[in-house]
């Protein structure tokens, strides 16, 4: 067994990202400024969209983006229950309705072919979500938008780097939202991009997530600015600052190691976990995708083993393994459920995965020894309670 606690996610920081981060504290302006417009330009210019608003969470981006698409009370937004469940938190906010359609349990991903069934007139959006790195169905969702003129937002919190069918993800003609906490594919310690093709959404967006100023402080206090600014709504403190840009600056770059070592270390664990009775491995979408491997999440094989999932992470903790739970199906937390009277059984794929999935050690840096303990830790505790 490991001496040593390994975790199932690590952030990958280099020395240039602590000396750019030094050198804007020195610099003596260390919020919103030049660095945060700098890495949003460049992310917007990775992902091939048009316009990007830098934010302090992908949470606060999906509050923004949501309303800059006009949800508001007594709207319905179509989503997942698979998701974090900042998803249908922003949507409530709003004053709006979640509206959920159950998953394939195999990808993950929303079922496509129910979406129709769940429009309304009071449908404004349908917010699809990215799981764990692999893109959802973007085209019969574009479609079925187009023909309603209602707005298809993505949830890509899991998704930079992210390819559906040669476009990366943030490159549709719709508005996406990324994630930048310590454990997605690159982070600015916490922090989100909402990236839109629609400028108006772009502009409306800027507005909210700065108390609806219309200048940046930046921008008033430097010797070119001007102190005087207008309100034109009353918006969020929302903004990402330059202390958390200046890391994002050096970590997009890696970006593409980091992708790379990601499907590796997934391609040793497909390998290695292939034949391991009460385990079921992650599966791939039908459609030509780049998985970007945010996280690996198998799922636990409950009716050949004779503990639960929880219990399974529980073991694996004792030998100093760490696991994720990503995630609860939103729809069985006791605010929504009661809230709209939803029980597990009305989703049942999504309740399936949720009983089941487990997200082992996955991150750039995690050596195959590492990688290698995991393994046998889970080969263990299976052999251990396998009916």
């Amino acid at each position: 067994m490991r001496d040593t606690f390994l975790p199932f996610a690590r952030p990958s920081l280099g020395e240039e990202e602590i000396q750019e981060v030094v050198a804007t504290l020195r610099s003596g302006w260390i919020t919103t400024g030049p660095k945060t417009e700098k890495f949003a330009a460049a992310f917007a210019d990775y992902v091939g969209g048009r316009f990007a608003v830098p934010v302090s969470s992908a949470t606060a981006g999906l509050h923004v983006a949501l309303l800059a698409l006009g949800v508001g009370p007594g709207d319905e937004v179509i989503t997942t229950p698979m998701t974090f469940v900042a998803t249908l938190n922003t949507i409530v906010h709003c004053g709006a309705v979640p509206v959920l359609v159950d998953i394939d349990a195999a990808t993950l991903h929303l079922l496509v072919d129910q979406v129709e069934e769940r429009l309304t007139k009071k449908t404004r959006v349908i917010l699809p979500v990215h799981f764990v790195g692999q893109p959802a169905d973007l085209d019969p969702l574009l479609a079925l938008a187009a023909s309603r003129g209602i707005a298809v937002l993505e949830d890509a919190a899991h998704a930079v780097g992210t390819e559906y069918k040669g476009r990366r993800i943030g490159s549709f003609p719709t508005t996406s939202v990324f994630s930048f906490h310590p454990n997605k594919n690159i982070t600015t310690g916490e922090g989100g991009m909402v990236v839109a093709d629609d400028e108006g959404v772009f502009e409306r967006a800027s507005l909210l997530k700065f108390h609806g100023m219309d200048r940046e402080a930046w921008k008033r206090f430097a010797k070119e600015g001007s102190p005087r600014y207008d309100v034109e709504v009353p918006g969020y403190k929302y903004n990402m600052m330059d202390i958390q840009a200046a890391l994002g600056i050096w970590q997009l770059p890696r970006l593409e190691g980091f992708l790379q070592e990601r499907g590796r270390l997934a391609a040793r664990y497909d390998q290695a976990l292939s034949d391991t009775a009460g385990l079921i491995l992650p599966q791939r979408v039908p459609y030509p995708a780049r998985h970007a491997w945010h996280l690996y999440t198998p799922l636990v094989d409950l009716d050949r083993l004779t503990i639960s999932r929880d219990q399974f992470m529980a073991e694996l903790k004792s030998r100093n393994i760490g696991t994720g739970l990503h995630y609860t199906a939103a729809h069985e937390f006791s605010y929504y459920a009661r809230t709209f009277g939803w029980s597990p059984e009305d989703f049942p794929e999504a309740h399936f995965v949720s009983e089941r999935i487990v997200s082992l050690p996955l991150f750039p840096g995690l050596s195959d020894a590492d990688q290698d303990d995991v393994i046998a830790a889970v080969g263990d505790v299976l052999g251990r309670h396998r009916r």
